[in-house]
């Protein structure tokens, strides 16, 4: 590196070597930390009045960090968890640099004193059995794009899956047997992190799977849109989405949720601990690293909440008749 102190060389070595050579990070999460460095540098440059390309590492001074972090708040509407995530990538790359170059050592510190914003912990979104029925029978089982829609619709309830975990299963990460009442199908997924996971599937939806992959290569990817072209997450995110609309109308309810593949994947969750399942076996069953995250799923399900209240309630005793108020002095001898 010709001048240590340049930020774009650094910029460049985190994004290309750090993350992809030797982090090898999901393309998701390379993605979400370009885009905070996409939208920092401006702003840098325009506090700083120099080109992009002129920045030094120490013109991301923690006020003019701080300023950038209010200003996605208050300019571009971002909520606080966008915020906490693109201060996240700022973080790491401070991180990176100081490992790099002692000099900067102090610079990271200062970076990183700039703290994470907590935010209110909001109920998590889930649909009831009902309401997710109605939104499987949404689809025109007549057509094609509506078999295509419903598969999409049934896998991201049956497996719990992401949307973008969805849009990447591949016809070879199937495993659908040919005696399905018999044999367990199953999917491979990949989650966060490049972490798999072995996911069963119904014997519906394993059924669907195999009527819409028909005999194609085993490298292609499973759900396709209507130019035969791999279905992305945006896409499967639209379709979720405008189900939802449709079913809405009959139910009420939902138009105070806001229906996405993963509100779908927060109701599969909440349907499996209400059948009995343990918190361990929902975590492996969504692909989380920690059990932390799965337990937030016994704080949101009311009809659990109702039953334990339930099984606990001191039932209310009738007041028993005085015998001063008793007029048959027969039927106070009875009840003595």
């Amino acid at each position: 590196m010709r001048d240590p102190s340049l930020l774009g060389p650094w910029v460049r070595r985190f994004l290309m070597e750090h993350m992809v050579s030797e982090r090898n990070l999901a393309r998701n999460t390379q993605r979400s930390y370009r885009d905070a460095l996409r939208l920092l540098l401006p702003v840098v440059a325009r506090r700083a009045r120099k080109p992009v390309d002129r920045l030094v590492v120490t013109d991301i001074s923690t006020d003019r960090l701080r300023q950038f972090l209010n200003e996605l708040e208050e300019k571009r509407g971002c909520a606080i968890s966008t915020r906490n995530q693109r201060l996240a990538a700022i973080h790491a790359l401070a991180r990176f640099i100081s490992r790099r170059a002692p000099e900067l050592v102090e610079w990271c510190g200062q970076v990183r004193t700039v703290p994470f914003k907590k935010g209110p912990q909001e109920l998590v979104p889930y649909l009831e059995k009902p309401e997710m029925d109605a939104l499987l029978a949404a689809p025109d089982m007549a057509t094609a794009q509506g078999c295509r829609d419903h598969a999409v619709l049934q896998f991201l309830y049956n497996a719990g899956a992401r949307a973008s975990e969805a849009a990447e299963v591949r016809i070879g990460d199937l495993n659908l047997p040919h005696v399905p009442g018999r044999d367990q199908a199953s999917v491979v997924i990949q989650g966060k992190g490049n972490k798999q996971r072995l996911c069963p599937l119904w014997a519906s939806t394993a059924n669907e799977l195999r009527l819409l992959i028909g005999n194609r290569a085993e490298s292609e990817y499973v759900f396709l849109n209507r130019r035969g072209q791999p279905l992305t997450r945006f896409g499967i995110h639209a379709l979720v989405e405008r189900y939802a609309r449709k079913v809405t109308p009959k139910f009420p309810s939902m138009a105070k949720k806001r229906v996405s593949p993963h509100t779908i994947r927060h109701t599969t969750a909440t349907h499996l601990l209400r059948a009995g399942n343990d918190i361990n076996t929902i975590r492996g069953w969504l692909g989380h690293v920690c059990l932390s995250t799965t337990n937030i799923y016994a704080d949101v399900d009311m009809e659990m909440k109702a039953k334990a209240l339930a099984s606990c309630e001191i039932k209310e005793k009738k007041p028993k008749k005085r015998w001063r108020d008793d007029k048959g002095l027969m039927g106070f001898l009875e009840r003595l």
